[in-house]
């Protein structure tokens, strides 16, 4: 069994405000010594920020791929370790598959072994399930506002236009002059490949499933890129993509 201190600051304020990597060392030495437990390594990770997740700091990937069944973990508090909920639920969720035991101090103790594991587990569970929620839900308004102003949201590049440098789609020459022949082959009645056959001919490959991806956008010259339907204005409106 090795028992492993694990300390972190991200910032000189923290240091200065009570959660110095000094402080944090006293705390888990004292609680250990409590609890019988002499502490084997300490593993400092300094100038990494909390929004990281522990698995991809530097010294945190180091100690928990070297972490085997009856390996103790003590942290001061659950925030030097996790950046959230989600990653909380799935480290500790990895820890107790290895036979790993995690004690948090402000959290009283062992959370993954223990009587309060329980606890600890449908809490942070709740959490982690609201907070994919606001996720989704920032993501989900992000877009809606990029849909808006006529942003690119990433995939294939829709054709009949180009991608600007801040993302917006504007519309190409060249291939707006190709949808319009396309629109004047349909209207004479040939069949998707024979356009596609036809587009051929002019050095541009493109399927008769494409052909009918770009002719089923819009029938009007104000297409919206594939995927998507043209807003009011004319302007392409992106779709949104998990």
């Amino acid at each position: 069994m090795t028992v492993c201190a694990y300390v972190r600051v991200s910032t000189a304020r923290q240091a200065s405000e009570g959660e110095s990597l000094e402080v944090q060392q006293r705390q888990i030495s004292g609680y250990a010594l409590m609890h019988g437990l002499a502490v084997d390594e300490t593993i400092i990770e300094e100038g990494v920020s909390g929004s990281v997740p522990v698995s991809d700091r530097p010294a945190g990937a180091a100690l928990f791929a070297k972490l085997k069944a009856g390996d103790i973990v003590i942290a001061s508090k659950l925030d030097r370790l996790f950046r959230s909920a989600l990653d909380a639920l799935r480290t500790v969720d990895d820890l107790k598959a290895k036979g790993v035991k995690l004690h948090l101090i402000d959290l009283g103790g062992d959370v993954a072994g223990n009587g309060i594991s329980k606890l600890f587990m449908t809490i942070v569970a709740a959490f982690a399930e609201a907070e994919r929620d606001r996720i989704r839900e920032r993501i989900s308004q992000v877009k809606a506002d990029q849909r808006q102003r006529g942003r690119f949201l990433g995939g294939k590049r829709p054709f009949g236009y180009q991608i600007a440098a801040d993302g917006e789609l504007v519309e190409d020459a060249a291939e707006q002059k190709t949808i319009a022949k396309m629109r004047g082959l349909r209207d004479d009645g040939l069949s998707l490949r024979a356009i596609a056959e036809a587009l051929a001919e002019d050095g541009i490959a493109l399927s008769h499933v494409a052909v009918k991806k770009v002719l089923g956008r819009s029938g009007s010259g104000d297409a919206a890129p594939a995927k998507e339907t043209a807003t009011s204005a004319g302007q392409p409106a992106l779709g949104t993509r998990w």
